[in-house]
């Protein structure tokens, strides 16, 4: 029963899910400009993990042909074959039909339809359509994981604003580095499986051009949020520290790219792990700024 829990919650991604949920609650605190009320933070908690379980679940039972080839994915439960692809299919849908009512019933409809419509594009815009296609795959793809920012401000104020917009922005413009990075250190397996992310198709000097090139736009865009929320000092002085430091890493990615540098070699990783650092310590940033402000 352990091994079969297990599986089953494998199959949703938990560390992806807490990457979503650090991008949701921190601007419930920005939406409410303080502490946001207990009961619709758990119940968006409990919504956005359904609906991130859903999605991810339904995207393992479609990339399962791929997963089972690829090195960083073949433990994966449905490779394995520790749980049926039917089972997985039904579960994922259970989860998302629970997700979109508990969201709709215990938050708002709006974030639920924002919830069941990020669901949507990433099982068939992605996974079905755009990762096996385009080289832009995760740039476009990417656009389902920003909205979160969406979602968890109109779960307080009950309206969409220029606020989360911008938030949504930073997220998507942070998705190219963090997934291209991660690519580059696992170029192989996605070549073997003739996935065409960016650094299977493009030297590694470009790709890492590419990557400096996003989180220049990444930064302005976080920067940015400073007019645009009125926020304090706290988050603008984060988010330029922060921002300094992820440019730094892309930078040092680019030279060992022009180095001749490949594989293990360029250390992507590094930039990988800090792109994840980044992401909580600059929203945690901006849900400390209202309590302060």
């Amino acid at each position: 029963m352990r091994d079969v829990v297990k599986a089953y919650v494998g199959l949703t991604k938990p560390r992806i899910i807490e990457l979503l949920l650090i991008t949701t609650v921190p601007v419930m605190f920005l939406a409410a400009g303080g502490v946001p009320g207990l009961e619709v933070v758990v119940a968006t908690l409990i919504g956005g993990i359904l609906a991130s379980g859903s999605a991810n679940t339904i995207n393992c039972v479609l990339d399962r042909d791929i997963d089972e080839q690829m090195r960083r994915t073949r433990r994966r439960p449905l490779p394995r074959h520790a749980v049926s692809p039917r089972s997985a299919t039904v579960f994922g849908v259970v989860l998302g039909v629970l997700a979109t009512l508990e969201l709709g019933f215990f938050v708002n409809w709006l974030s639920s339809g924002l919830a069941l419509a990020a669901n949507l594009f990433y099982v068939f815009g992605y996974t079905m359509v755009l990762k096996r296609r385009t080289v832009q795959n995760i740039v476009w793809g990417g656009i389902a994981g920003c909205f979160p920012t969406l979602i968890g401000w109109t779960a307080v104020t009950g309206k969409l604003a220029w606020t989360p917009v911008v938030l949504f922005l930073v997220v998507f413009f942070w998705t190219p580095p963090h997934t291209w990075s991660l690519a580059m250190r696992y170029r192989e397996d996605y070549a073997s499986v003739d996935v065409p992310m960016l650094p299977v198709v493009a030297t590694p000097v470009a790709t890492a051009r590419q990557i400096m090139a996003y989180s220049v736009v990444m930064v302005i865009t976080s920067i940015a949020l400073w007019p645009v929320a009125d926020t304090g000092y706290v988050y603008p002085l984060a988010s330029i520290v922060l921002g300094f430091v992820f440019l730094r890493e892309a930078r040092r990615l680019l030279l060992r790219a022009h180095t001749g540098a490949d594989g293990a070699a360029l250390r992507p990783m590094r930039l990988f792990h800090f792109s994840n650092i980044y992401l909580a310590l600059l929203f945690i940033a901006a849900a400390v700024d209202p309590l302060l402000h």
